[in-house]
């Protein structure tokens, strides 16, 4: 099975590679013909209507998805309790949450300093908490939806109010600012600011819509990082949705919490290979493809280079061993009991969704309950990797 895996791996990257080449031929032959050396971005939009490629024309989708995430509602925990995607939403907090504690149990393990951090794509502020509890001192947070900019400064607000008086809470900037597009480092309120990390979870992939807008992200990432310093993500992995694509016999595949649409198959471009996810009542946008060895190759650029990249499988699977990471688990509910409480009721009444569970539970000397997601929300959930750069002296 993981031969066929990396085989498959190999084939689609080889289209991409093969896709990019025509591509930049192209561009090329657009740049020769051009008028008056006029820039290919001015005339995308005339180009768009008539072009025969359409599909590998690059429209920019950032108002769509700056729309979207204004528009989303803050719910209260008891909403969120009721969620289908209550424990994978859960799940992959914990798992942003073990990869921020240990990225900054290293950094601190350089020496005793003031640790400023660099949210890129901040959303409401998910993650505050999680710098909180990592006791830095900085926080610079950006995202292109203005709304949830003014939402994660509230909560900043309201954290502070509410700590202890002997509690320090870090300082913090909040910028509304398209990080593809505009340069972070010009809207600091220190131009001097350097960060130990920079943190991107579950955004990069936006980026990917074309080389200029991937390049910007990276440069606002990667260039105010000090030497040993950290570029951290969450991304979709583009090789699985590939797969799962290829083995549709349609041009979508998901279940009853996720799906995911691409307009064609067969040929995937480096940039601007666009598809569109939804997932329950949370994420409803069109998103890019990130071709991993492109994106490692580009940090390069940055003087970055990468320390890991593990499926959140796998990094499931190494960082549960630790007794420290179960009990944050089990803490923050991000494996829902089976049997499930309350006369054996699950997140779902299908039984279909844990049959694994079942299977497993009767094996010898397992205790139960057992801690697991429902099969929906783990065919979601897999779809990520985690990835980690580190700023070279």
């Amino acid at each position: 099975m993981e031969l066929q895996t990396e085989t498959q791996k190999e084939e689609d990257g080889e289209r991409w590679r093969e896709e990019g080449e025509r591509q930049r031929e192209e561009d090329r032959k657009r740049r020769r013909d051009e008028d008056g050396g006029q820039k290919l971005g001015k005339r995308r939009a005339e180009e768009d209507e008539d072009s025969p490629n359409k599909k590998l024309q690059m429209l920019d989708h950032s108002v769509k998805v700056a729309s979207h995430y204004n528009s989303l509602q803050e719910v209260g925990l008891a909403a969120r309790s009721r969620s289908r995607i209550f424990f994978m939403r859960n799940f992959n907090n914990w798992l942003k949450s073990v990869l921020i504690g240990e990225i900054l149990e290293q950094v601190r393990g350089a020496g005793p300093q003031q640790v400023s951090v660099l949210d890129l794509g901040c959303g409401k502020g998910g993650d505050l908490l999680k710098w909180r509890r990592g006791g830095i001192n900085h926080l610079v947070c950006a995202d292109i939806a203005g709304v949830s900019v003014e939402q994660c400064q509230s909560r900043y607000e309201d954290m502070k109010k509410k700590s202890h008086a002997n509690e320090k809470i870090f300082s913090a900037q909040f910028i509304n600012a398209d990080c593809t597009k505009e340069v972070l480092a010009e809207k600091l309120a220190d131009p001097d600011q350097m960060f130990d990390i920079c943190s991107c979870q579950f955004v990069y992939h936006y980026s990917f819509e074309s080389e200029q807008k991937a390049d910007m992200m990276l440069r606002n990432a990667c260039e105010r990082l000090k030497p040993g310093g950290f570029f951290i993500g969450t991304t979709p992995d583009a090789f699985e949705l590939v797969k799962r694509l290829e083995a549709s016999d349609s041009l979508s595949f998901g279940n009853e919490v996720f799906k995911v649409s691409f307009q064609s198959k067969g040929f995937y471009p480096l940039f601007g290979c666009q598809y569109h996810f939804s997932l329950e009542d949370v994420v409803n946008v069109p998103e890019s493809l990130v071709y991993f060895p492109l994106f490692e190759h580009m940090a390069k650029r940055y003087n970055m280079r990468l320390v890991v990249k593990q499926r959140f499988s796998e990094f499931f699977e190494e960082k549960v061993k630790k007794e420290h990471h179960r009990s944050l688990m089990m803490k923050m509910m991000a494996l829902e009991p089976f049997p499930g409480e309350d006369s054996g009721r699950q997140a779902t009444d299908s039984r279909a969704e844990y049959s694994h569970a079942k299977e497993h539970s009767g094996r010898a000397g397992v205790k139960l309950p057992l801690g697991t997601l429902s099969r929906s929300e783990w065919e979601a959930a897999s779809i990520y990797l985690v990835f980690v750069f580190q700023k070279m002296s």
